[in-house]
């Protein structure tokens, strides 16, 4: 579809019409705000049968558009979108808008009128004249239809457990193996993978195959002393084609210009300018964030053996595996004498950094004296190590963990971060078997970036980790972090997944929660319209969201105002790398 300004006003004749009449900005925007409501009279007029899909679809965009046009909301977002239809109905010049914003117009137009592009992956057609056992044996076939086309959308992927990715693999560790001079030994020895994290740019290029444009933005990181470096495990899930099956894995750590550039001119005030969840307010100690009731977050070590270019703490990081991250000794009494001091709070995430790069004996401490505080009835431990340095799960450190489980009393869970399908590896799931052998879950947060944003990727996800026993915990919204433009998805894409992908497996393989981290305020779940209302769209089609804290009944707390990435942006930046966009048309419905 062309987005035009033509197009515009052929798809919203009337609505326009009616705001070219008003004398002024006021009289338009009440004459709209009726107009809208009447849309929404409209559709379920007796003698007018729309589909259940044109009612929902209605109810939504009518619900969009009353949000757009109340007055606060035009202050909200420092822009009005009242004023641009009145402008354009009226002939003004506004070349201000840009197809983005003209796309999210056409859309919510048609939409308004139950009109508007767009089947899921799950439609079914039966018609109501059939009943009983020959409706279920057509359902049954459209059932069969529907997971074929989703078996056909996922093999579109490889995931790390297919015989060629492990041959592949194999290769690759002999040849990194051959260059570092490292025996198997040594290969399956997490210190060692520790001590051998690469973090030039000459031992790179002698172990993967480097494009052009990474060496110079890995040169540039460098030369601006950001943190960076890979662990040689992770290095071997790199394809020598590297614009093949492993864009996501590279983008986890090789950094955007973007990034670079951000990180680079803002050095000397990292924590005001990257601190998005403004832990620095959430912070009642040092080493503890505390943003709910009975959970408090507990940070000893702030580093890890390899960086996540999106890292939410990349603010706090220096350098790979620092000589001096580990938290004083006193510092960390006083943090875990402050959680014992208050015993609302019963759970506990120990994170950082990556708290199983620590040796053995100072997680034995840090666990011995956590353990200690009666009111903690579960610990988490976040960390990346079974994606990144998947030996590091030895058998010590699984007894060490279990050592301090208590039935009915208190339990220990590993949270870990795989993002791709492409992460699962033997190696991976040997060291979750490892840990769910000693009664130990293990459960996953994604971030859900563009690089696991195709169609069913992330369902694949899903899929081969529980194969594996690892639980779907959270998709993560990518945060709003200016330096990673590169990564960040519409929250409409991640609401059109979980509805339309997601939804299509069995339960316990989509139990994780989409959520949007909220600065200073934590997750607000994005499954629930009531926690969130879409205030504006901008001109360059970047739409202005209102969120509403977890909070907000129990006192009284501010909102949060967020801008999204523009979803015409997001698909024409698919559509760069093969996908075809006519399979994401429904995106522009989900709010």
């Amino acid at each position: 579809m062309e987005y035009t300004l033509e197009k515009l006003k052929a798809e919203g004749e009337s609505f326009l019409r009616l705001a070219g009449s008003s004398r002024n900005l006021e009289v338009t925007r009440e004459r709209l705000f009726r107009r809208v409501t009447r849309y929404q009279f409209d559709v379920f007029d007796e003698e007018n049968q729309p589909s259940v899909k044109s009612i929902l679809r209605v109810r939504d965009c009518t619900r969009a558009m009353r949000s757009i046009l109340r007055p606060q909301s035009d202050r909200m977002a420092g822009f009005s979108v009242t004023r641009v239809l009145h402008d354009i109905a009226r002939g003004r010049d506004r070349s201000d808008l840009r197809p983005g914003f003209i796309a999210e117009m056409i859309h919510i137009f048609m939409g308004m009128e139950g009109r508007g592009p767009g089947t899921a992956p799950a439609d079914i057609v039966i018609g109501e004249e059939v009943t009983g056992r020959e409706a279920a044996l057509i359902r049954s076939r459209e059932l069969d239809r529907i997971w074929n086309k989703v078996e056909k959308m996922m093999s579109r992927y490889e995931h790390g457990l297919v015989p060629g990715a492990i041959e592949r693999r194999k290769r690759r560790k002999a040849r990194i193996c051959s260059v570092l001079g490292a025996s198997e030994a040594d290969w399956n020895d997490w210190r060692w993978q520790v001590k051998k994290v690469v973090k030039d740019l000459k031992t790179l290029e002698k172990l993967v195959p480097l494009s052009s444009t990474e060496k110079e933005n890995i040169k540039a990181a460098l030369d601006a002393k950001l943190p960076f470096g890979v662990t040689p495990y992770y290095l071997s899930l790199m394809d020598e084609d590297n614009n093949g099956g492993d864009r996501a894995i590279r983008a986890q750590v090789f950094p955007p210009a973007n990034y670079v550039k951000e990180m680079a001119a803002n050095r000397g005030r990292r924590e005001m300018a990257f601190d998005f969840m403004l832990e620095q307010d959430t912070s009642p100690i040092d080493l503890v964030t505390r943003r709910y009731p009975a959970i408090a977050i507990l940070k000893p070590y702030n580093t890890c053996p390899q960086i996540c270019v999106y890292c939410q703490r990349n603010w706090e990081i220096e350098k790979v595996m620092a000589p001096h991250a580990l938290a004083p000794s006193e510092k960390l009494k006083e943090a875990i004498e402050w959680i014992s001091d208050h015993p609302a709070i019963h759970e506990l995430l120990i994170t950082g950094g990556d708290p199983c790069a620590l040796n053995n004996g100072t997680i034995n401490s840090i666990l011995e004296k956590v353990s200690k505080i009666k009111s903690i009835e579960h610990i988490r431990i976040g960390t990346r190590t079974p994606v990144t340095i998947p030996m590091r799960i030895t058998n010590e450190l699984v007894e060490i963990i279990k050592k301090y489980i208590r039935p009915g009393q208190r339990d220990i869970s590993i949270v870990t971060h795989i993002e791709h399908p492409y992460e699962i590896t033997q190696d991976m799931f040997e060291a979750v078997r490892k840990l769910r052998a000693a009664g130990i879950p293990v459960y996953n947060q994604q971030v859900y970036t563009f690089y696991t944003s195709r169609r069913f990727e992330s369902v694949l996800l899903r899929r081969i980790m529980r194969k594996i026993g690892v639980e779907p915990y959270y998709s993560f919204n990518t945060k709003g972090k200016r330096e990673t433009i590169d990564y960040i998805v519409p929250i409409a894409r991640l609401l059109q997944e979980v509805n339309e992908e997601a939804r299509l497996l069995p339960g316990l393989s989509r139990t994780d929660e989409p959520v949007y981290n909220v600065p200073g305020l934590g997750k607000n779940y994005l499954r629930a319209r009531q926690h969130r209302d879409l205030v504006s769209v901008l001109p360059d089609g970047s739409r202005v969201y209102e969120f509403h804290p977890w909070d907000k009944n129990l006192h009284e707390q501010k909102n949060y105002i967020g801008i999204d990435v523009p979803i015409l942006s997001y698909l024409k930046r698919l559509e760069s790398i093969g996908e075809d966009i006519s399979n994401y048309e429904t995106i522009w419905y989900y709010y």
